[in-house]
């Protein structure tokens, strides 16, 4: 019982020392949050289905969840994001970088895909600082899926179709400046705790020397 009184007092005792960190390290969170544009997001989900005849329902399921997969990581190429672009939803061009490497860099960022295992479902989420850009960009993305998915993959007999239409958020999510702000607080918490016991322990050895 002592150990513990002993080990937990000092940082009792300089509970707001502290909790001033904390609180440094939570603002801190939260400004860096700023440093880059709020985003909105908007997602669809389509459903990719494959015709197998009499195969059996676990190699279908392993099949269309390959296919899935596919065609989640062909929305990342170039020729993909250019078809996007064409695809009669106007987006705004002027907003991607006039550099080829930025603008591909800018597209990965733009755009994140996710494949619900076993299931056909491919979710599709798109960023952008204009939830109705962002919209256009999702609703572009399953528009070139449903209509030329199929040259992107090797499997037969694919159907792609939508079954969730865009849904935007209300507020900006990226960066998240709840999850930043708590890792801010968190982080400088810790980093109080640690000044807290490292003062202690050098208290404790100018005690020493004093009395050696």
């Amino acid at each position: 019982m002592a150990y513990r009184y002993t080990t937990f007092t000092p940082i009792l005792t300089a509970w707001p020392s502290i909790l001033l960190i904390s609180a440094i390290g939570l603002f801190l969170g939260v400004a860096l949050s700023f440093v880059h544009p709020l985003e909105y997001s908007s997602t669809v989900r389509i459903l990719i289905t494959q015709e197998l005849g009499t195969i059996d329902a676990y190699t279908a399921s392993l099949s269309v969840e390959r296919i899935s997969s596919d065609l989640a990581d062909v929305v990342y190429t170039t020729s993909f994001y250019k078809k996007v672009l064409e695809a009669p939803y106007d987006i705004n061009t002027a907003y991607f970088d006039e550099n080829e490497t930025d603008r591909r860099k800018q597209w990965d960022k733009m755009v994140t895909t996710s494949v619900s295992r076993s299931s056909g479902l491919l979710t599709i989420r798109a960023y952008h600082t204009d939830v109705k850009e962002a919209e256009k960009i999702a609703n572009s993305v399953a528009y070139v899926l449903i209509n030329e998915g199929w040259t992107y993959t090797s499997g037969s007999n694919i159907k792609v179709q939508l079954v969730d239409e865009a849904l935007n958020s209300r507020w900006p999510v990226r960066p998240n400046i709840p999850v930043n702000a708590l890792s801010g607080f968190v982080l400088g918490l810790i980093c109080g705790v640690g000044y807290v016991l490292i003062q202690v322990e050098r208290t404790k050895r100018r005690h020493q020397l004093i009395h050696e």
